[in-house]
């Protein structure tokens, strides 16, 4: 027979000092002891923008357009409204375009055109632009290939040329999401020889080979060439492995002494240990990027029955705060900010 007798381990409730109930008995409480706060100003909202002549909607990310740049400036003024303090653009371009070394991407006329267009609207909100290869590359891939390999120096040059396009049409920020070595001394070198030393560098200092990523290589028709050629390995060989953190540290610090301003890691909720840890050993404010197929899963959650969009993109928003966040790039920023201010 056990001795095991309940009240030895239970304190007399008479005799109970320490309720930490009590900071959770009421809304107006658990608001004003809230140690994490989310709010309008602590989002991005990602942008596609195409052509006039493509197709608008996005199918595997319900709710999420592509936009012609003659509606962005309506756009910029509806963010702006809602207190969202970016937008970051990413440009579709048509495949008739895209050809092995990616040689529309060294002008990028359709995202110099999108930053003009919401610079236009007249409001502040800032401008926030891809630097990447992926969506101009025929094969899909980040870098430059050759013989099937993918090339650093050579794709970092040409990184260096698209973030200068960027700039000179006025983009605030420039973000470079290639992973390629040495590309923020690079683009801050070429920046500052223009005089565009105003213009900060958001690196995407831990952007992880995911399995995430497949609702936005479909917006940017980037995912077909990815059968072929290096075929999708060739991501592994300079996106981060998922395994590792450290690693994200030795790359986060090595973009601090090249010049960036601001670190983001990519994919966000998978990944919120790295976001703690670098906001615990970086000088720089850390971003997340709340990517396409974790949006695909709240909005297919909805669909199902399982849970409620509006609650998961809260929730989620808030533990990347929690993990230390500084901004999130989410394509329910404009859902979010509604919410916030209760629309």
């Amino acid at each position: 027979m056990s001795n095991f007798k309940p009240e030895v381990f239970q304190p007399a409730l008479a005799d109970m000092l320490i309720r930490p109930r009590r900071s959770r008995v009421s809304a107006w409480m658990r608001d004003m002891v809230a140690e994490t706060s989310l709010s309008a100003k602590d989002l991005i909202l990602p942008v596609f923008i195409r052509e006039d002549d493509s197709v608008s909607e996005q199918t595997s990310m319900p709710g999420v357009r592509r936009h012609k740049v003659a509606e962005l400036p309506a756009l910029a003024r509806e963010a702006a409204g809602l207190g969202i303090p970016a937008l970051a653009i990413f440009p579709v371009l048509d495949g008739a375009k895209r050809t092995p070394n990616g040689d529309y991407g060294r002008t990028d006329v359709l995202a110099c055109e999108a930053i003009r267009a919401i610079k236009s609207a007249g409001v502040n909100i800032g401008v926030i632009t891809d630097v990447a290869m992926d969506r101009y590359t025929s094969h899909g891939q980040d870098g430059l290939v050759r013989d099937g390999r993918i090339l650093n120096d050579e794709s970092v040059e040409l990184l260096a040329e698209m973030a200068l396009a960027h700039a000179e049409a006025g983009a605030d920020i420039v973000a470079p999401s290639d992973m390629m070595d040495g590309r923020i001394e690079a683009i801050r070198r070429t920046l500052d020889a223009a005089g565009h030393e105003h213009v900060g560098i958001l690196s995407y200092s831990a952007k992880y080979a995911s399995a995430l990523y497949g609702p936005f290589r479909d917006a940017v028709n980037s995912s077909s060439g990815l059968a072929t050629g290096p075929g999708a390995n060739g991501k592994k060989t300079y996106f981060l492995d998922i395994r590792n953190r450290a690693e994200a540290v030795r790359e986060a610090h090595l973009d601090e002494t090249e010049g960036a301003d601001i670190l983001m890691v990519k994919p966000g909720s998978y990944f919120l240990d790295v976001i703690l840890t670098l906001a615990q050993n970086s000088k720089l404010p850390v971003f997340a990027y709340q990517v396409s197929g974790e949006y695909a899963m709240m909005r297919a959650a909805e669909a199902a029955g399982w849970a409620s969009y509006d609650a998961l993109l809260i929730e989620s928003l808030l533990g990347f705060k929690r993990a230390g966040a500084k901004g999130i790039f989410t394509y329910g920023a404009l859902d979010a900010a509604r919410l916030l201010q209760g629309k």
